[in-house]
């Protein structure tokens, strides 16, 4: 999935944070998932209505990672994440 594809987080999936980590629970599976601090950051941005793209705009500017590196990053994780059901994409 591509960072300038639309991406939001499904109703049902919440998030917590536990320690450095992102836990996302999907309630009509009951299914967990944990993120890192980057991917918890990235989770947060989305929650509060950035475009996966401006998600990333902000996390180059909080993190030290270069953006390639970034954009793979954040394109799998985006992809598992459709992939579980836990955002909707388009």
């Amino acid at each position: 999935m591509k960072l300038n594809e639309a991406a939001t987080r499904r109703e049902d999936v919440v998030a917590r944070e536990v320690g450095d980590e992102t836990m996302l629970l999907d309630l009509a599976t009951g299914t967990y998932y944990g993120l890192n601090a980057v991917g918890g950051r990235f989770w947060q941005l989305l929650e509060e209505g950035k475009t996966p793209a401006q998600a990333r705009d902000a996390l180059l500017e909080e993190f030290e990672v270069e953006p390639p590196v970034l954009d793979r990053d954040l394109e799998a994780l985006l992809a598992d994440l459709a992939d579980k059901g836990l955002v909707r994409t388009g």
